[in-house]
């Protein structure tokens, strides 16, 4: 499963990413978009548009086993507060990619596929949250047994302050 991640995921987000289809068309064939809303409505609309228009990218559904079952998508991304749920689902759909919301190395033990480790820069989806820092988000990457991602406050300047990462994960980055 490694070998077939992504490095690059767009995450969905109802207020910082306002035309997130115009957002997975940008992206190379083989990338990645977790489809994320809190209104139930709009994570399905948007989720049977993503997997329509983009048949060429992994499409993960976060916090929504049916509707990610119900649509076909490629699985699962859970929260952190939810990523004890894995094992149930791995045993429920053994196809489908996990991945789960990491934001402390205590939170790397579900068995997942991969990792959404945040915020490692101030992002402004949770303006004045702790920050990880690229040195310690570097050391827990590199210690994880699974792919991990970088999530929050990515930028082509500071991206290249990464490293031990299997990709990064974005949202305004990739607006268009």
């Amino acid at each position: 499963m490694a070998g077939q991640l992504p490095p690059l995921v767009l995450m969905t987000d109802d207020e910082r990413l306002p035309d997130p289809l115009a957002a997975a068309a940008g992206l190379p064939k083989g990338a990645m978009v977790i489809v994320r809303s809190r209104d139930a409505g709009r994570r399905a609309d948007l989720a049977r548009a993503v997997l329509a228009r983009h048949r060429d990218l992994f499409v993960l559904i976060a916090d929504d086993p049916a509707l990610a079952a119900a649509l076909g998508a490629d699985g699962l991304h859970l929260p952190q507060a939810k990523a004890h749920q894995a094992a149930h689902w791995r045993a429920l759909r053994p196809g489908w990619i996990l991945s789960a919301a990491a934001h402390a190395p205590r939170a790397l033990h579900a068995p997942v596929d991969m990792f959404f480790l945040s915020p490692i820069f101030p992002t402004n989806s949770h303006p004045g949250r702790a920050v990880l820092g690229a040195p310690r988000a570097n050391m827990i990457a590199r210690a994880a047994r699974v792919p991990v991602y970088a999530l929050g406050g990515i930028e082509s300047r500071n991206a290249r302050l990464l490293s031990g990462f299997a990709g990064i994960a974005a949202i305004g980055a990739l607006a268009p």
